[in-house]
């Protein structure tokens, strides 16, 4: 009885490789994490061209890719999505392939693709969802207010804030950031309470030091990197009583809207491109509010988009071939 076997595979972005790996695991599946590294031209051009692809990829170790192929392959991203269309013809179909995110190719070059609404991508092997896929839902939730236990000593409402950084679609600047502040000390001024702060990788230097003697003088703590302990994020989101995610990343606000809490953002510029028609829907189903907006509404179930992929996903594979999840005669 041999276990159905899955790679996950990125370029070591961590948030595709967040995507694959949640959907792996809510597939029930362990997947090898296969994190690759593609030469030029390839890598300018990937996933279009696939001549000579074979020679053009490597994972982390330096390896080319190389049987025992897996059953399932899933991919994040325009690098990972030339290695998973390659894999579909190496082992003569054997691997299923699954890509995330628009691949910018025809759908058809692969089993199915997974893509949010604002891709405008469709096909009749394209599963749409609303965000980013995440792992965030109550048992991950319950885990993270577990492991950092010691939150429930801060004095609530507890509001948890999410930093990113500029993008195409939005500018966070020094303007922006003072303006963001002055809003959240108007809310300790009323309502009292912590503020726990995450930056991410992509923020400037220069922002999280000026964001650490900011909030030096709130109660709280403040994160951004190693030198200030294990990272805090699940504890973030699973004690917070409300979360302020900066405008910039699909894959943060997708997990805060996952939580079931109350989420705001606070975008002063009108956002551009894709970015806007994710804030539109996320706005439209109530999941997510404007900084300022306290406009009573009923809060939404949580945007708990995963497990219901998952599920469609097990169903295009139970049409074709054994279960995902199960073991093979």
């Amino acid at each position: 009885m041999d276990p159905v076997t899955c790679w996950a595979i990125t370029d070591g972005a961590a948030g595709n490789e967040r995507q694959a790996l949640a959907l792996a695991r809510a597939l029930a599946l362990e997947p090898r994490v296969v994190r690759i590294r593609v030469r030029q031209p390839w890598d300018a051009l990937a996933p279009r061209l696939l001549a000579g692809a074979s020679h053009a990829i490597r994972d982390e170790h330096g390896a080319a890719l190389a049987p025992p192929w897996p059953d399932l392959a899933i991919g994040c991203g325009r690098r990972a999505a030339l290695a998973t269309r390659l894999l579909r013809d190496c082992s003569a179909g054997h691997a299923r392939t699954v890509q995330i995110l628009d691949p910018r190719i025809d759908s058809r070059a692969f089993d199915l693709v997974i893509a949010p609404a604002h891709d405008g991508i469709s096909g009749d092997n394209v599963i749409r969802s609303i965000g980013a896929l995440n792992p965030v839902d109550h048992a991950w939730l319950a885990d993270g207010r577990a492991r950092f236990a010691r939150f429930a000593a801060l004095p609530g409402p507890r509001t948890s804030v999410l930093v990113g950084a500029s993008n195409r679609a939005q500018r966070l600047d020094a303007a922006y950031f003072s303006a963001l502040l002055d809003r959240l000390e108007a809310w300790h001024t009323s309502d009292g309470g912590s503020f726990l702060v995450s930056v991410s990788r992509r923020t400037p230097r220069a922002v999280t030091e000026s964001l650490r003697r900011a909030f030096a003088n709130l109660p709280g703590m403040f994160w951004s990197s190693d030198a200030d302990g294990e990272n805090p994020y699940a504890g973030l989101l699973a004690w917070a009583d409300r979360l302020v995610v900066t405008p910039d990343s699909v894959n943060m606000l997708s997990e805060a809207c996952a939580t079931g809490k109350p989420v705001y953002t606070y975008a002063p510029r009108a956002i551009g491109g894709k970015l806007a028609a994710f804030h539109a829907e996320l706005a439209a189903s109530g999941h997510l509010r404007a900084l300022g907006d306290e406009t009573p509404r009923p809060q939404p179930p949580p945007l708990a988009e995963t497990a219901a992929i998952a599920e469609l996903v097990r169903a295009r594979w139970h049409a074709t071939r054994r279960p995902l999840g199960t073991t093979s005669p």
